[in-house]
């Protein structure tokens, strides 16, 4: 059976988990400055080093090719923020397809420049280059910041009987690429709705980099931003990682209504859609409450949606089971061989 499904292609998207698990595992270990290596649900490496814990991520833009150049700053941003590290330097490998002007690549500069002063970060090296390995523009971006007191928080932190806080609705970035990618589907929905997706980078926006920093200053054990697969991925990662179940109350979810809105319109499921602008974040049981509230005073949207628990896997308060997606729903829908029509 193994051997019959290392043959079969594998979908666009983030690999399937259980063989980036064993290829993981075939990796020698890591030397003793790394406090934290590659791992499922983990987004950021954690090193020591003199000044303190440097904290490193890298992420490709590669589901739209609008915007790229903000994507990957914020995109990157957040997974350094999301082990308590504010995010300080930034490089990208930019990659054009044949055809490109020099005014397209100002444009995506010009992007990338202001997303920069946003997330008050630098950018200090990189590469770029025209290429025919790539079909459309694509930044794989790397950032870096150093945790403070060297304290880094683990997605893998979580522990039984701590509060889970979802903090920002979802899906976000998922509304704002697939109102771009798909719009000619959507000519059933309200003009609005649409545009409220389409802008839903910037508002409510995609980062997540100074609630996950106000979690860290209130005691959360864990963090985490769902990304690809959506809130369901990003619940089953923090699980995975922890060694935890994790029981959700569906009806606590924060919701992007505009977000569910093109969802529906597409066929898709908005529990496993791009889910980026959205934080996760366990905190003891007698915290969670008042850093829900905290949040929420600093204008940080914010409930409590679930809690840890023993065992494994992520069910809702009824036992049922929520599946891990085999496939982010922004992929599928887009997918060029036709499989995403509602």
């Amino acid at each position: 059976m193994e051997r019959r499904a290392a043959s079969v292609p594998l979908p666009a998207g983030k690999l399937p988990v259980e063989l980036l698990d064993r290829l993981l595992a075939r990796l020698p270990p890591p030397p003793p400055e790394v406090r934290l290596g590659p791992r499922i649900g983990e987004d950021a490496a954690a090193i020591e080093v003199p000044a303190g814990t440097l904290v490193v991520a890298t992420d490709p833009i590669t589901l739209t090719s609008r915007d790229v150049g903000r994507f990957a700053i914020v995109v990157n941003a957040n997974d350094v923020a999301v082990t308590g590290a504010r995010p300080r330097w930034f490089l990208a490998a930019v990659l054009l397809p044949p055809g490109t002007m020099a005014r397209d690549v100002e444009a995506l500069f010009q992007a990338m420049a202001e997303g920069l002063v946003a997330a008050a970060v630098s950018l200090v090296g990189g590469h770029t280059e025209v290429t025919g390995a790539v079909s459309q523009p694509v930044v794989v971006g790397q950032m870096l910041g150093l945790a403070e007191g060297g304290r880094v928080v683990e997605t893998g932190g979580m522990r039984p009987g701590d509060v889970l806080v979802q903090v920002g609705p979802a899906p976000i970035e998922g509304a704002a690429v697939l109102a771009a990618e798909a719009a000619e589907r959507l000519g059933g929905l309200e003009p609005e709705v649409v545009r409220a997706a389409l802008r839903a980078v910037s508002d409510p926006g995609i980062s997540v980099v100074e609630p996950a920093l106000l979690a860290r200053d209130l005691g959360a054990t864990s963090l985490h931003d769902p990304t690809e697969g959506g809130l369901a991925s990003g619940l089953h990662e923090m699980a995975r990682a922890s060694g935890v179940g994790v029981e959700v109350d569906p009806a606590a979810v924060l919701w992007f209504e505009p977000g569910v809105a093109v969802c529906r319109a597409l066929g898709a499921d908005p529990w496993a859609t791009l889910a980026s602008g959205t934080l996760l974040a366990a905190f003891p049981s007698e915290r969670a409450e008042g850093a829900a509230r905290t949040l929420g005073e600093r204008g940080h949207r914010a409930a409590v949606v679930g809690a840890a628990v023993e065992g494994s896997g992520v069910r809702d308060r009824a036992g049922r089971p929520l599946p891990w997606p085999e496939r982010d729903e922004v992929a599928r829908v887009l997918s060029p061989d036709g499989s995403g029509g509602p």
